[in-house]
């Protein structure tokens, strides 16, 4: 059989499930996930082999309505990716249901011309009642090419929606190796890996105003490797929440992200984590650069 080839892009509201879905169908950990909204910040590529079809899926930030600076090229980072793909899929929240970020994020699919499917998540959470309600206003959408209902915690639902974009590929040569799962960057991964670990041990504590940059990668002799990276936040008082008393939380957050990267990567990892107080962090270009965002959006 001839291969085939499709971009895919996953949008939504935050936190409605597209890095778990994405994780789910790579197989593979190439997003990270926390509790905390606006997790992803920046666009991520999973990349799956269903038979002679490779699929490229694109995470994206979520959408919502900007404030800030970050907020705004997050944001603008996801339409962008949607515009160089085959195939937009709007993930929602199906216990959440049409919220205003929903909606918003809809009105404007409906103007840009996108061959868009609907993916209603975590049906697992909710009433069948409630979810045929939900299904019958998108319907009256008539935007949505089809609607499938999935969880992507436990998987369910989620074979049949990689079957049916495997049928939608159009042919073409594949844009990856079949072993490869994405093309983020290793520092970039070891950076979010480590933001991960960050946000899953103080998210009632720390606000979004952190950022994890990997400054140096160094491979060592004897084939492990030696990561250093800073964690930046913006005031005296969150450095003092990151350390912990007698430097336990930093240790910790360290040695939980040092064991997912030695999961990853199949070899020793000596982490050395630092925390710097930079207030303008958020304001520098070369944050923006390093996550592959637009500082001017």
């Amino acid at each position: 059989m001839a291969p085939r080839c499709m971009l895919v892009t996953l949008l939504g509201a935050p936190n409605v499930g597209k890095s778990t879905l994405l994780n789910r169908m790579v197989g593979a950990k190439v997003s990270i996930v926390t509790p905390k909204v606006q997790t992803t910040r920046s666009r991520i590529a999973g990349i799956g082999l269903f038979g002679e079809t490779q699929l490229v899926f694109f995470d994206t930030p979520g959408i919502f309505k900007p404030k800030k600076r970050m907020q705004r090229a997050m944001v603008e980072a996801a339409w962008s990716c949607a515009h160089q793909s085959d195939k937009v899929v709007l993930i929602i929240d199906s216990c959440a249901g049409l919220t205003s970020d929903t909606c918003r994020v809809i009105g404007k699919l409906r103007t840009a011309h996108f061959s868009v499917t609907a993916v209603l998540n975590k049906i697992d959470l909710i009433q069948r009642p409630k979810l045929l309600q939900l299904i019958s206003h998108l319907d009256d959408e008539q935007l949505f090419q089809d609607i499938f209902m999935i969880s992507a915690l436990n998987g369910d639902g989620v074979k049949d929606f990689l079957e049916k974009l495997t049928t939608e590929a159009p042919l073409g040569p594949w844009l990856y190796p079949e072993d490869q799962v994405s093309d983020i960057p290793l520092r970039m991964l070891a950076s979010e890996m480590t933001r991960e670990k960050l946000f899953l041990q103080l998210q009632n504590e720390l606000p979004y105003s952190s950022n994890v940059l990997t400054e140096q990668w160094r491979e060592r002799k004897d084939g492990s490797v030696r990561i250093d990276q800073v964690i930046f936040v913006e005031r005296q008082s969150q450095k003092v929440i990151v350390v912990g008393k007698n430097g336990e939380r930093v240790k910790s957050i360290g040695t939980a992200a040092r064991r997912e990267l030695e999961s990853f990567l199949e070899r020793r990892v000596h982490l050395f984590l630092h925390v710097k107080v930079r207030h303008d962090w958020s304001e520098r270009p070369e944050h923006y650069h390093d996550l592959g965002l637009d500082f001017n959006a």
